[in-house]
């Protein structure tokens, strides 16, 4: 298949994924088909894994690609936020560092930016402590992937050259950068450019990636990038993934337009053993975990409305309940025991993973951006310690709602400007323990929330 008949699939399928009147925000279509360097998908057959998990962002608004964790329970706001020993109030504007979005561990973030790949940032400060310099340019939506055992792992450019015809050469690596020095240990190329949470992630003893071939995961040594096993799935079959404590997953289905079934495998992290633990019934979506929990959802049988909501355990022990979400869809987050969405209408709603049902619905506080209109909200983050969900726009709105009520706790305003022109993402919010950082572009702020005030 020629390049250009990979970009017209991308094209038809964002804008075919219509499940509750949501889609893809119009311009995303052509973002996701040309970087500013003219990168492109090289292999055709990519084309699924990168459309799948393009088409459950643009549709449901998850970012973490099913692989978040939320293990903790929740409790009711009540004690106020006390900052981390050594932080203080900052504000960061360092061009080129983070606008790509960033990632937390410990007293640090890192990040990447259009001139490094991947950054070091106090959390405490806001000062850059190392960076490792893009190869080439570093326009994208990719942060780094993951924080282990003192190693970051993230995407780069594989190459730096042309093609004869003066396009980029294309390609992607996975590298492991030491998170005290900076130092790249190695880096392992990638078969296209997907670099969405779905190609790379850890797992017991391992970082599992996407490759060498489109329709294979491979789980590579952590400090020497070598690989240990390899699984590799049927042509005409199109695999999500996801991590229970350590242990990987595929939801498979076939690669069509109405699957008539998703069969959920197991991978032994050590040996890569598979083991299926359970069939559902037609395509399923996976839209994040809960801790021993993969979450799902599907169009139901009662209208646009209404969906299907699964969850399945790492036994393969699953149920399913109708779950009613009203309104197009800004963004959803899994948190907890619940799917929390917001609407374009600027309603917050909160549903029970367990029964399905709506616990609340409240204004979110926050001026929800247009459908057509880039960049989205951030992802929401919640503080299990208080039990506050934390919202924030691209107009520099920040929001807290309690997450057992909807009521609003708290709120504010920050400036955090524009984003930079350019092919970038949306905002971002990270929570270092009970700090807030708001991050538009490559600015950065971070604050305490003070709830009650």
């Amino acid at each position: 298949m020629t390049t250009e008949r990979v970009e017209e699939k991308v094209r038809q399928t964002l804008h075919a994924v219509a499940l509750d009147r949501v889609r893809a925000p119009g311009d995303l279509v052509e973002k996701v088909v040309r970087r500013r360097s003219r990168r492109r998908f090289s292999q055709a057959a990519g084309t699924a894994v990168a459309v799948a998990a393009i088409s459950v962002g643009a549709v449901f608004g998850f970012a973490d690609g099913g692989t978040a964790r939320h293990e903790r329970p929740v409790r009711p706001a009540a004690s106020p936020a006390t900052p981390p020993e050594g932080w203080k109030p900052w504000q960061s504007s360092s061009p080129d560092t983070g606008e790509r979005g960033c990632v937390v561990d410990g007293a640090a973030l890192y990040c990447s930016g259009s001139k490094y790949d991947a950054a070091k940032i106090d959390a405490n400060t806001g000062k850059r402590l190392w960076g490792v310099e893009v190869n080439r340019e570093g326009d994208g939506i990719d942060h780094p992937v993951a924080v282990r055992d003192g190693v970051v792992y993230a995407y780069r450019n594989h190459t730096a050259e042309n093609l004869p015809n003066g396009d980029y050469f294309g390609g992607t690596d996975l590298m492991a950068v030491n998170a005290g020095t900076g130092k790249v240990l190695w880096t392992v190329e990638m078969p296209q450019d997907d670099r969405t949470d779905q190609a790379a992630m850890l797992i017991d003893g391992a970082v599992l990636a996407n490759t060498p071939s489109v329709r294979t995961m491979s789980a590579l040594d952590p400090l020497t990038g070598k690989e240990k096993w390899r699984h590799t799935w049927d042509k005409g079959i199109a695999c999500q993934r996801a991590v229970l404590s350590g242990v990987p997953y595929l939801l498979c289905t076939p690669d069509v337009e109405k699957p008539d079934g998703t069969d959920v495998l197991r991978l032994d992290p050590a040996t890569g053993s598979t083991t299926k633990v359970a069939t559902l019934a037609g395509g399923q979506r996976l839209v994040g975990t809960s801790g021993d929990r993969m979450v799902l959802i599907a169009a139901g049988d009662g209208g646009r409305k209404d969906m299907q909501l699964t969850t399945v355990s790492s036994s393969g022990e699953h149920a399913s309940h109708p779950c009613r979400i009203d309104g197009a869809l800004a963004i959803s987050d899994v948190v907890g025991d619940r799917l929390i969405t917001v609407s374009r209408q600027g309603k917050a709603s909160a549903h029970s993973l367990t029964t399905g049902k709506t616990l609340w619905t409240r204004p979110v506080g926050v001026e929800v951006p247009s459908q057509d209109t880039m960049p989205g909200l951030a992802t929401p983050v919640a503080s299990a310690e208080q039990g506050i969900v934390y919202f924030f726009s691209p107009t520099g709105d920040l929001s807290g709602l309690d997450l057992h009520t909807g009521k609003q706790v708290w709120r504010t305003h920050v400036d955090t400007g524009k984003p930079r022109p350019g092919f970038g993402g949306p905002p971002q919010l990270l929570l270092y323990e009970d700090v807030l950082v708001a991050r538009n572009g490559s600015k950065m702020v971070s604050l305490l929330p003070q709830i009650g005030d």
